[in-house]
């Protein structure tokens, strides 16, 4: 079977190494790698974190792109690549538009198309814009559906779709667990980092965040930042702010934190050190959609500065906790974890619905007709 995975961005590729390194070691798979390009500072420190080699480049990226832009050259690149390699199936993380190009374009030429992390949905094709809309449209014509988890599934079946679902649990555990095995198995690795951010304070409460969300864009980051802002007053904690390089986000966020002594604004962090500082963390402030699931594997309670989530399994069980981009609601929920702390125990604990490291392995036996335990959940 020969089957060509497909990524681009970094949390994609987080999300597809665990599988990728899988379907290598499978016999009777002739795995192939295709990677377009984006985000290529962020993407190459996966890449080389874990081992992967990319057998085809796509390289996409150009300045100032529009998403209609990018996903005419994706069609023409794509397409050009699957008529040479003719894959008997294609595998995508999808809710990106190199998920939707790659797809729409092995669609056309009748090659299988299995959707890692399928059936997430908010029911607003705005939020998250334009992830809704890819993975509603991916799912239409994939003939695997991935589905990490019962929700996920139902919301498949709702659907009517025609592919075959499967509940594998997200591949990002996979990613993660192999992570944290990676640190605990060779501890002069957080030594060097924990020498590379001497002016991290053990005394004070880390909060560590993360944002980077299209609909956030002007006023959302705007009052984020004003959050922070207030929060950063307190002498009992330390803000560390991550920076996408969008410039939609960095130059909100350097404007109106720049000058703020203890909000410490730093690079976009490779992954090993993201992990490694989620793990000093006392809570993680995030708009993002894997940080909602990797943080509450290790037991960090989550505030997510949006007003919907396509992963409500963590909110249920009460480790995720939706704020909005609204400064004081941000402001007030942060304060209600560092100054009760019964309520921030009851929250940080280990709650774990996505997944228990075994997905890939799930989901290649899922590929070859190979039974196998669906993922239950915790």
């Amino acid at each position: 079977m020969k089957v060509l995975t497909l990524f681009g961005t970094r949390p994609e590729a987080i999300k597809m190494a665990p599988l990728v390194k899988t379907l290598a070691q499978t016999e009777g798979v002739e795995s192939i790698v295709c990677s377009t390009g984006q985000h290529r500072q962020m993407l190459d420190q996966v890449l080389q974190l874990f081992a992967i080699p990319v057998d085809h480049d796509l390289d996409v990226m150009v300045p100032g792109q529009t998403l209609n832009g990018l996903f005419a050259r994706l069609m023409t690149r794509i397409d050009a690549l699957l008529e040479e390699l003719k894959p008997d199936c294609v595998l995508v993380h999808g809710d990106t538009t190199t998920a939707t190009a790659c797809c729409l374009a092995a669609f056309h030429r009748g090659i299988a198309i299995g959707h890692v992390e399928a059936g997430l949905r908010t029911g607003d094709l705005t939020q998250p814009f334009p992830e809704e809309m890819n993975r509603r449209v991916v799912d239409v014509m994939a003939r695997w559906l991935f589905a990490p988890t019962v929700t996920s599934r139902d919301n498949l079946l709702q659907e009517n779709l025609q592919g075959h679902i499967h509940i594998t649990g997200n591949t990002v555990i996979d990613a993660l667990d192999l992570t944290v095995q990676k640190l605990d198995r060779e501890p002069q690795i957080g030594e060097g980092f924990a020498r590379r951010y001497p002016w991290l304070d053990a005394k004070r409460r880390l909060v560590l965040v993360t944002g980077h969300r299209r609909e956030n864009f002007g006023d959302g980051f705007r009052q984020i930042c004003q959050a922070l802002g207030e929060l950063a007053q307190r002498d009992d904690v330390q803000i560390v702010y991550p920076v996408h390089l969008n410039p939609q986000v960095r130059d909100v966020v350097m404007t109106v934190l720049g000058d703020n002594p203890n909000v410490h604004l730093i690079d976009p962090l490779d992954y090993l050190e993201f992990v490694w500082f989620m793990r000093r963390a006392y809570l993680v402030l995030t708009d993002s959609g894997g940080v909602q699931e990797e943080a509450p594997h290790l037991g960090k309670p989550v505030l997510v500065m949006r007003n919907t989530t396509e992963r409500p399994e963590a909110v249920e069980a009460g480790t995720v906790k939706l704020v909005g981009t609204d400064s004081q609601r941000i402001v007030q929920a942060v304060q209600a974890f560092l100054d009760d702390a019964g309520l921030y125990a009851q929250v940080a604990r280990s709650v774990n619905p996505y997944g228990d490291g075994k997905a890939s392995e799930r989901i290649v036996n899922a590929l070859l007709g190979r039974p196998f335990e669906p993922f239950q959940g915790h």
